[in-house]
């Protein structure tokens, strides 16, 4: 039996969960590509095998960030790009995680959330980065941000690789205080990073920003507080045992793609989607079920609003200034700069991921495939529109 697809998923039960759900204008767009990609729908071309006269067709790709069959390519360039930025320290893996009692503003206001979340992160790492007594110096880092858990919960968290280590104001590198692999104590990080975004909430909860938060109202706004100032809140950080090139290889899992791959797409069969997930006692993998609309809906939780970016770059790594600062960096490192980038030909990547040529046809062995037709876009008939909400889940 074939294993399912988030898009066949969506395709067999999009009309059941769109008769009772309400979709926003960018969950409509995602939904759309998804179920779009790699179909007719899109177009493509014809090709025929110039030796046997085999013929195939290949329709485009969505290219959305939220479709699973998308962005290898992008997410293989991202990857090659940031190692060529990496410089010759250790580095460190951070994680800030927000409470979970922050999720229902989160649906309401993802976009605010979601930056509040960039900016109070990175702000703590670069206001204990300049203080002396940890390293007095400028360091460079890269935040991805996460909303998911495996089983497609809310959980909201940035994932930061940093370097141990930056420029001081004369130029120099300089190393941490403590030791080379370690930056700051993660219990100070906690109260800086609850107090910079607490201070942020507040202030837009004064100027009436938040006006429909669910906990706007004068005692769910007190009672909420003080359970986000009733316990630390999580940050984790460690060395990468692998270096920084392992904590690379896990972002790029996700910097491209939205909370799943289809291969953890176990099946859907009799309502449920079976979904495997790793299981945090033992270190492997169990399966969970999910109704279907659960888990169509847990999904849209997750699609971004239009145009936020969820890849952001600080200190040496600032867009503002990044090829001068890490130029510096080298010069105080005394390490040449890297070599130019070698442009990859489409063809050849996916010869390279894949391990099979696919300008070769598989069933003679030795023709290659021309183009004899393009073929169009079929013409797309929208389903009627649903209620329209903001950027959240339905």
């Amino acid at each position: 039996m074939d294993r399912p697809t988030l898009a066949g998923i969506l395709r067999t039960h999009g009309s059941s969960y769109r008769s009772s759900h309400a979709l926003s204008p960018t969950q409509a767009r995602a939904w759309r590509a998804i179920v779009d990609c790699r179909t007719a729908a899109l177009g493509g071309v014809r090709e025929r095998c110039a030796n046997c006269g085999a013929e195939r067709h290949v329709w485009r790709s969505c290219r959305n960030r939220h479709c699973p069959q998308c962005q290898t390519r992008a997410k293989e360039a991202w990857r090659a790009a940031r190692l060529r930025e990496v410089l010759p320290v250790p580095y460190a893996h951070w994680v800030f995680t927000l409470p979970h009692a922050l999720n229902p503003l989160a649906i309401r206001h993802p976009r605010w959330l979601y930056g509040a979340l960039f900016d109070s992160a990175a702000a703590t790492l670069l206001e204990l980065a300049a203080n002396p007594r940890w390293l007095g110096a400028v360091p460079g880092f890269s935040l991805v941000l996460h909303t998911w858990s495996q089983d497609l919960r809310m959980h909201l968290h940035v994932h930061a690789l940093i370097t141990c280590g930056g420029l001081d104001a004369e130029g120099r590198w300089r190393t941490p205080a403590r030791g080379t692999r370690f930056l700051f104590p993660v219990q100070a990080a906690s109260k800086v990073f609850r107090g910079k975004l607490l201070t942020r909430l507040d202030a837009a909860h004064r100027s009436g920003e938040l006006a429909d938060d669910p906990s706007a109202a004068p005692g769910a706004w007190q009672a909420r507080r003080r359970a986000l100032l009733a316990h630390d809140w999580v940050v984790y950080a460690k060395p990468p045992p692998g270096g920084p090139a392992q904590v690379l290889d896990y972002l790029a899992r996700y910097t491209h793609r939205v909370a799943l791959s289809n291969d953890r797409l176990l099946g859907c069969d009799a309502g449920q989607v079976r979904l495997r997930v790793r299981d945090n006692q033992t270190g492997g993998k169990r399966t969970v079920s999910l109704p279907t609309d659960t888990f169509i809906g847990r999904f849209l939780r997750h699609v971004l609003p239009a145009g936020f970016k969820r890849l952001r770059h600080y200190g040496l790594l600032a867009c503002g200034h990044k090829r001068a600062r890490l130029a510096a960096a080298r010069v105080a490192l005394q390490t040449p700069a890297p070599q130019p980038a070698v442009i990859e030909a489409a063809a050849d990547f996916l010869a390279r991921v894949s391990g099979e040529d696919p300008r070769c046809c598989p069933h003679c062995g030795v023709g290659r495939w021309h183009t004899v037709e393009i073929v169009m876009a079929r013409r797309y008939d929208p389903p009627a529109p649903a209620p329209r909400c903001r950027d959240g889940p339905p």
